[in-house]
């Protein structure tokens, strides 16, 4: 949550907070280098989702959040010193995230009853296999890692990362696009659904290439009735639920968020700019109304004031 407000509106913050908040998630990574799912406020890292109840291991994306916490700083900060604290800290926990040896794809193993949490906004649904979100998010952060290294003067390393970066990105294109939907799987063992969020985010980050962003952009253009309400987004098509999560037409499970509609108006933007803005306008029309919930579904909303809501739409929304 955290992060997202600094991809939308790092403007927010001051660059003393910025470095504190910073230090805080590197200092409370764990000592094989997983990030944290969260910070008590009495200092106590937690690893795992639920404060620490959700799953046997560390949260399969506190290391591509924490990785972009620190670029993000340094992006507005261009605080050197704190740079040289943190490469070593950042390289660590991208070393921490499970992967499949074979695709390099961010995995939750199957062979263990509820083995970690994927990304945190499906932290309630039991993702298993190779899991799209999560290996976007590592794309990013292996992206945002070269840069920071780049900038360090560790020029070769930044290479490897960027080299890196590329071939998940090439995994994902081939292990998770369904051509016949026009969308990517959101796994693919257990909770294969397609996957609304993760198909923008795809197109939003140039992972998907040119034939598959413009296929997700008409899926959406097609089905936005199915899967949108007053500009905020579903996780999955219309009528389709988790096969294993929450409980159905509420929260991370049929509910309607503002969180990715930047990336999502990003790429309906390539097949209807004039519904894009609309989608735009909606979203901004209900936050003066509503307040930036979490999350509704007819008329309930859930948690006003909610900053994922009201910051990261921003950067998609800009691009």
């Amino acid at each position: 949550d955290y992060e997202y407000t600094l991809e939308g509106s790092v403007a927010s913050y001051s660059d003393k907070e910025l470095a504190d908040a910073c230090r805080l998630f590197v200092r409370s990574m764990a000592s094989d280098g997983a990030g944290v799912d969260c910070v008590k406020f009495d200092g106590t890292a937690i690893y795992k989702p639920g404060f620490g109840s959700m799953g046997e291991n560390p949260v399969a994306d506190g290391s591509q959040f924490t990785v972009g916490v620190a670029f993000h700083t340094f992006q507005r900060t261009k605080d050197a010193k704190l740079l040289r604290e943190i490469l070593n800290a950042l390289v660590k926990t991208m070393g921490a995230v499970p992967r499949n040896a074979e695709t390099k794809l961010v995995r939750i193993d199957p062979a263990r009853p509820w083995d970690r949490c994927p990304y945190g906004f499906t932290d309630s649904i039991h993702e298993q296999g190779d899991v799209l979100f999560c290996s976007l998010l590592y794309v990013q952060a292996c992206r945002q890692l070269s840069d920071l290294l780049l900038a360090g003067q560790r020029g070769d390393e930044s290479r490897q990362w960027k080299e890196e970066a590329g071939r998940v990105a090439a995994s994902v294109r081939k292990v998770f696009w369904d051509a016949d939907a026009g969308l990517f799987r959101a796994a693919t063992i257990k909770c294969r659904e397609h996957d609304i969020w993760g198909s923008a985010f795809a197109v939003f980050l140039g992972v998907a290439d040119g034939g598959q962003s413009q296929a997700v952009a008409r899926y959406f253009k097609t089905h936005y009735d199915q899967i949108v309400q007053q500009g905020q987004i579903r996780h999955l098509p219309g009528g389709v639920f988790w096969e294993q999560g929450c409980a159905r037409d509420e929260y991370q499970n049929g509910a309607y968020w503002a969180t990715p509609a930047g990336w999502f108006v990003y790429t309906l933007d390539l097949a209807d700019p004039m519904l894009a803005n609309r989608t735009i306008l909606d979203l901004v029309n209900d936050f003066k109304k509503h307040g930036a919930c979490e999350w509704i579904i007819g008329e309930r909303r859930q948690l006003p004031n909610y900053l994922a809501s009201a910051g990261l739409p921003l950067d998609g929304i800009r691009a």
